[in-house]
């Protein structure tokens, strides 16, 4: 996920400024796949992390 980010930043030609000002979402896109399997496992979603 930390490679997806940094090449869209290349892409974009973000300054170090740009990117320490970029917001990014809570879950990752892990944890994100990882409730979503759980809901059709019928399991209560929980974050690793809450």
């Amino acid at each position: 996920e930390m490679m997806l980010a940094a090449t869209y930043a290349i892409k974009a030609g973000f300054t170090v400024t740009q990117l320490a000002d970029t917001w990014a979402p809570y879950l990752t896109m892990a944890e994100g796949i990882r409730l979503t399997a759980n809901l059709f496992r019928n399991e209560l979603p929980t974050s690793c992390c809450a």
